[in-house]
Parts: structure tokens; sequence; C-alpha cells
């Protein structure tokens, strides 16, 4: 498993190999670039998806992130013949080498500051519906098909946090369901359950993907960090643990706040700058 390039700071300045990295302004857009495969993963675009998102944590300038496909695909997930096909000949310690790569991006999506936005058309399946699963919110299209695949290939559908995450986001019944079936999800049925966020036509989803996500990183973008990392540590505490006392009051210190309160007494749209 080779290691992907060092991803430089500010993001805007690196320039990727094994995907698009893309930086206007505030926004980052991260396209997997493989549209003759339908953008299968490799071990590298695995370490640089990772890295990036690492990397994006620190840097100030980028406020929220989209993720898309190129070619009219999210992403068919493990390349069969560049990844799975490695793995039958590992031994344990390769394995776990490669599974705790694999969660390590997940993590990384979920513990990065900005929200994440995945704009899915056509095929998104295997770890391309994981990375989707990971994501903030997901902006989908009828056509789209999420399949998590794990099970067809003898793998437990627990890969890569599924059994954490989905749950959270479509219910215990139906994410038992997707994970012991590996059944196709159509992009209609996603989003009546709740995976996707909305439908939008094809041609458009990316564009819908990077409105949404520039309304985010227009707003107060310290405050948006806190409700992520909340969103992230309230889901298994109770009621009275998870009352946001300190993490309001110190969203109540920045300069966002009070610039929203001038701005109102003013009757004036707020500007946040995220300070």
């Amino acid at each position: 498993m080779s290691a992907a390039n060092p991803v430089t700071l500010p993001l805007a300045e690196y320039k990727a190999k094994h995907l698009r990295c893309e930086v206007a302004g505030k926004l980052a857009t991260l396209t997997l670039n493989r549209p003759e495969r339908k953008n299968p993963l490799t071990f590298d675009s695995y370490r640089e998806l990772t890295d990036i998102f690492h990397a994006a944590a620190k840097d100030d300038e980028v406020k929220a992130i989209v993720v898309a496909g190129a070619g009219g695909n999210f992403s068919s997930g493990g390349d069969v013949f560049e990844i799975i096909g490695p793995l039958v000949e590992m031994g344990t310690t390769g394995l776990l080498e490669f599974t705790t790569m694999t969660g390590g991006l997940v993590k990384a999506m979920r513990g990065c500051p900005q929200p994440i936005v995945a704009a899915i058309d056509g095929v998104c399946a295997g770890a391309g519906a994981i990375i989707a699963m990971a994501a903030d919110l997901r902006i989908g299209t009828a056509k789209a098909k999420v399949a998590f695949l794990f099970n067809r290939v003898g793998l437990a559908g627990c890969d890569m946090g599924a059994c954490a995450i989905l749950p959270r986001i479509v219910g215990q019944g139906r994410a038992a369901e997707l994970l012991y079936s590996g059944r196709v999800l159509g992009g209609e049925e996603a989003e009546r359950w709740g995976f996707f966020n909305r439908l939008t036509a094809p041609e458009a989803v990316l564009a819908e993907a990077s409105k949404v996500a520039s309304e985010f990183a227009d707003g107060p973008t310290f405050a948006n960090a806190m409700t992520k990392r909340m969103l992230e540590m309230e889901w298994a505490m109770s009621v009275e643990s998870a009352i946001e006392a300190v993490a309001q009051a110190l969203c109540m210190k920045t300069e966002d706040f009070a610039r929203a309160y001038r701005a109102f007494a003013a009757k004036r749209t707020p500007v946040f700058e995220g300070t």
C-alpha cells in the first residue's frame, strides 16, 4: 500500500495526484476522477482523501467541502483489481493495516470541522456509499443507486463505521436491511428514507451541493464547527448530559454572534466571518 503525496497547506495550493482537489474561495471540492471505471477507490486515493480531510481541519480558509464523482457516477467502491485482488493475498497484519486505513478516512471526515456535502449521481456503492454516509448532507438524484455491498463479497456490514452511522441517518431497521441484504437503494427511496436530504436533476446535482455548501461556508463557521462536533459527541449521551452550555457560551463569545445582533438591530442581513 503506497502512500499518497503529503498534503500541503493551504489546500488551494495542493496538487492532488489521485483525485481532483479544487478550492474556490471558502469552498473545497473533491472529485473522484476515474469516470471510465465509475470512480473506484485505490490504496492511494484512500490515503490521499484521508490526508486532505486531515489538512482541511487545519486550513482556516476552507469553510465547507463538497465530495463528488466525475462522469455521472459517485463511486463504485474499492477497485476490484487494485484493492480486492491484493487483499485476498494479504496476511492478517496487512489486512488490519488496510481496514484501519479505510476507517481512518471516515474518522477524518467526521473529525474535520467543515460541513461536508456529497453530490451523488449514478453508482454509489461499497466504500463509495460509506463516503456518502460519512458526509454531513447528501444531495442525490433519482438515478442514484446506493448499495452497501459488503455482505455480497462475504464481509460484515459493519465496515468503516456503517453500523454506527447508518442507523443514525435512516433508522436501525432500515440500516439492518441495507447491510444484511446489500440491495440497491434507489434515489427516490433514498430521499424518503432520509439518506438523501433532497433530490435534484443529474445535471444540477454538483451545483446544488455546491450551493448548499457555500451557504454553510458563508454562515457562522465557528458555530457550524461546534454543531458538527456536538452532533458527533451527543449521539450516545442523555439529554441531561447533552445540554450544550459550554459549547453555546463559547459561540456567544465570537464576533459573529455580535455581528448578528448588530445586523438585526440595523435590520440588515448579517455577514459572518467565522470569528
